[in-house]
This record gives structure tokens, sequence and C-alpha cells, in this order.
């Protein structure tokens, strides 16, 4: 029997509707609220960004990201300590060399001694495997021309196969330092096939791939490109490999590509201005799907909170509970330990 009987012959109806009242009453309070929620955010679903840069003395602030620092190894370390307490189980880390390092093939990032595994070995000594981590696999930081790949001095492009050749190299370095998932974010053709291929020749067959899938050309990522130390030679961008933020189904094409090539994760970017397209995903493939919150979607909150004109930490948690409602099992944002805190508190 429906639990809202009508009323009998004579009785006036309620002019809002037996539907509408029945949705009103469990609204009523927080506890209802919080009783009947279909989308729940925790800290189990959250993955922080840290970046380390080689030969700092102190952690150095990022003027675009309020409360985000370039690391030092010895910071990074405690960081990922003071999240895993806040029950955080993912970190990505962003690597920097010393501006003097960068060449055109990006050949820092493949050092041995480099801060890649520095900062992957400090980080696993300081946890164990108490913490995920996941190593962005890229050459855009080590590079002098900012592209995330060896460029073509005749054509200026970028070299795809050359550099999903270096992207293989990588990840097995990434592997033999700690990494538990190598997240390729260059969108190049191939890539996960090669990385897979490269891992499991070398004995790493249990390190995961997560593959930028569906990565678009978006004018969001300013902050990130100034915490990196990274700015594309002769003004140019990366159109012509990341995806035209125009398109929607081509996203289904590029996510399906690398679960053929045998992604463990698929990735989102940006988080926000692609909730459809996270959708699709979601109901597309049945592997974890990933959402990049990105550093520009989290710098326009900080500005504004510090304006006065939105109460950031309630627009950061409505924003990230945003997109795991919209289909995502795990959400990368720069808000991870202040989120934490509070969902924890």
């Amino acid at each position: 029997m429906p639990s809202d009987v009508p009323p009998r012959s004579g009785s006036p109806l309620p002019t809002a509707g037996f539907p509408a009242r029945r949705l009103r009453r469990l609204r009523r309070t927080p506890a209802l609220r919080r009783l009947v929620a279909e989308t729940r955010l925790t800290p189990d679903d959250l993955v922080a960004p840290l970046f380390v840069a080689d030969g700092l003395a102190e952690p150095h602030p990022v003027a675009s990201l309020p409360g985000v620092v370039q690391h030092t190894t010895a910071s990074l370390a405690a960081e990922v300590r003071r999240l895993a307490g806040l029950g955080v189980p993912g970190v990505i880390l962003f690597p920097l060399p010393r501006p003097e390092h960068k060449d055109p093939e990006g050949s820092a990032a493949l050092r041995r001694d480099g801060i890649t595994a520095r900062a992957l070995g400090a980080v696993r000594d300081a946890v164990g495997d108490e913490v995920v981590l996941l190593a962005d696999c890229c050459l855009d930081e080590f590079t002098d021309h900012g592209h995330c790949g060896l460029v073509d001095p005749t054509t200026g492009d970028v070299d795809n196969d050359a550099t999903v050749e270096r992207y293989a190299e990588l990840a097995v370095l990434q592997a033999d330092a700690g990494a538990d998932v190598v997240a390729p974010s260059g969108m190049m053709d191939g890539q996960v096939a090669a990385i897979r291929a490269a891992l499991d020749g070398t004995g790493h067959t249990s390190t995961a791939v997560l593959a930028y899938a569906a990565k678009y050309a978006s004018a969001l990522y300013g902050p990130f490109r100034e915490a990196a130390g990274v700015t594309i030679a002769g003004s140019g961008d990366r159109r012509g490999y990341q995806q035209d933020w125009h398109n929607r189904r081509e996203a289904l094409a590029e996510v399906a590509l690398d679960v053929a090539e045998g992604a463990d994760m698929v990735m989102v970017k940006p988080a926000l201005t692609c909730l459809d397209v996270l959708v699709d995903v979601r109901a597309a493939v049945d592997v974890p799907v990933a959402a990049y919150h990105v550093s520009g979607e989290y710098a326009m909150v900080k500005a504004a909170a510090e304006r006065g004109w939105i109460d950031g930490p309630a627009v950061a948690l409505e924003q990230i509970t945003a997109v795991k409602r919209a289909g995502a099992d795990l959400v990368l944002t720069y808000f991870a330990g202040e989120l934490a805190e509070t969902l924890g508190g």
C-alpha cells in the first residue's frame, strides 16, 4: 500500500501534492538528509597531487595555488604522513628538476639518481604501503620547450613514437622506485600499450596504469604550470595531442583505446567542465574511473573565498561531491587534505 494515503472524499487536498510532501519530509533535518543521501564523499575517494622540486632548501609556496607548495623530499614525506593520518589513501607525485637540468629530451626524468626516484623512495620509506603512490609519467616538467614529449626539430611537432619509448622507460624507473601506479598524462597514441609491455617485461606485472584517457586542452591548467615550472616555448599549446574540449563522443573513443591497451583505470580531466563526459565514461567501462579537479578549478574557489564571495570549504565539498555523483570512483584534487579534515571531523 502506498505510504501516502489520499485523504477521504471531501477532505481538502494539500497544495503541494503527496509526492512533493514526501520529498520535503526527507529533507527536514540534517540526520534525515544524511540517512537518505544518494552520494557520499569520504577521504577514501581522494588523491592528493603533490609537487616536489630538486634543489630546494625549504618548501616554496605556489602563488596561484594558495595552500599548495613545491616540496623538498623531506617535507614531501612529512606531508604524505599527514595525509595518511587523515585517511587519504593516495597521492600523485609531480617531480620537478633543477631548471638547469632541463633539455629538449627531458633526460633528467630518466636519471636513476634524479628527483623522480628520490621522491618516490622517500615517500615509500615514510609510509610503506599505507598510501598508494601514483607517479605522473610525462616529460613536460623536464623539457626546456615545455611539451609533454620529444619535439621533431624538422616539423616542430611532438614526435609521438619517440615520446612513447621515453614514457615506457620512465614508467619502469618509477616502478623500480616504488610507484604502485604510473599515470601517463601526455595523450600520446599507444602510450598505454608501450608502458604495459615495458612494465610486464621488467617484472612489474603488479604495477597498475592510470591512463589520462580523456584529457582536454583546457584553459584551466595555468596554476599547475606555475607550480610545475612549465612554459611552452614560442607561446605554443598542446591542442595537437590533447583532446578538443568541444568534443564529447571523442572521449569515449580515447577511453576505449586505452582500456583495450591495458589501462587498469582511466581519467577524465578537467572534472567540473567535463561532468557530461564523466557520466558517459562511467557508463561505458567497468574499470575504475578517475577525475582530476584541476588547478584552475581549485584556484577559482580559493580566489572567490579570499574575497568573501563564497564559503570556500562548502563550495569545495559541493564540487568534489558533484564529481563523485557524476561517476568518479576517485578524485584527484588539491582540496584532498582540507576535505579529509572536514569529512573526518
